[in-house]
């Protein structure tokens, strides 16, 4: 087994203790060593990886279905894993790949709720003055009674909904198991797919928690953005890739929408060169909404449950559907 992220001594005996027949390694100064560019590194991590039969990690070597042969299952320490499936060969492989499906509902539904709230309770311009020491009067307005669109109502939806839902909104969500208009717990109105563009014309926010798969990818373009009120906001926590960003800067700077909150972007880290980083109307965060002080214990919690079902022939927790991409 090996382990292809820095996780501590503490994970790494949780994970030894699940069983004395595991073979631990922790190759992960090997991985940085190679995606540097070392050649010797490269070598003894394909020796390796040749032998690994469990990988473990957030960020996974190139070539990994190639170089590791004897590989069964990889257990990703995220909840999108849209990069390893465009890893040569993995898709058509039988090697099983889970995630942490569900562990960052709470405090990714959290951030949702921030930005949501810096936006009608102008944080922005409150920064800006106590920057100039200046004691400027405005009206703030609140969340109560608005409208917010969620798309995609899987654990981070469910868990904005509900959040949403404290503050006295209306909550219309969007599903893709959706057939027909419906309702859930504590969402007024489940929409299928197709649906989308009557999300977008009622919601006063609208919150992406989508995984990026190559049926969302860039699935909010131009058409999805000028069908969104002038007045509303957009709110991204799950993955870049899912709105169009060139299109997005346009419908920023010329008013189509009034803002964006964005923690995730196409490209990351964002180029120093992007617009978005001095549009007024954008809050933005570098891909941290998913972060928690105990995030790497948390995640091989769940791995050692998972690595106690494997090594019983027992069904793993939070199997991805590759050719789905989640």
């Amino acid at each position: 087994m090996l382990v292809t992220t820095s996780i501590g001594d503490e994970c790494l005996q949780q994970i030894t203790s699940v069983s004395p027949n595991i073979k631990l390694t922790d190759v992960s100064e090997l991985f940085h060593a190679e995606q540097n560019g070392e050649l010797a590194p490269k070598k003894k991590l394909d020796t390796m990886l040749a032998e690994a039969e469990v990988i473990y990690g957030i960020f996974f070597p190139q070539n990994i279905i190639i170089r590791s042969p004897k590989l069964r299952w990889i257990q990703v320490m995220l909840a999108g894993v849209n990069r390893l499936l465009n890893d040569t060969g993995m898709v058509e492989s039988p090697v099983i790949m889970t995630n942490v499906r569900g562990m960052h509902a709470t405090h990714v539904s959290e951030f949702a709720l921030m930005l949501m709230l810096m936006f009608v309770k102008q944080a922005p311009l409150c920064f800006h003055l106590q920057q100039k020491r200046q004691w400027n009067m405005f009206t703030p307005t609140v969340l109560h009674s608005k409208t917010v669109g969620i798309i995609g109502l899987g654990s981070i939806g469910r868990e904005v909904a509900r959040l949403a839902k404290a503050f006295g909104m209306k909550v219309v969500a969007t599903r893709r198991s959706a057939k027909q208009v419906t309702r859930a717990r504590y969402a007024d109105m489940v929409l299928p797919p197709e649906q989308l563009p009557e999300l977008l014309s009622d919601s006063d926010f609208v919150v992406i928690t989508l995984p990026l798969t190559p049926e969302t990818n860039k699935l909010i373009g131009e058409r999805e953005l000028r069908a969104m009120k002038p007045s509303a906001y957009l709110i991204n926590v799950t993955r870049g890739g899912v709105v169009d960003e060139e299109v997005l800067i346009r419908a920023l700077d010329e008013h189509w929408i009034a803002g964006a909150g964005l923690d995730v972007f196409t490209t990351e880290p964002l180029p120093p060169d992007s617009k978005l980083w001095e549009l007024p109307n954008v809050i933005l965060s570098s891909h941290i909404s998913g972060m928690i002080e105990d995030y790497h214990i948390r995640c091989t919690e769940l791995f050692c449950e998972n690595l106690r079902r494997y090594l019983n022939g027992k069904k793993l927790l939070n199997v991805i559907d590759k050719k789905k991409g989640y």
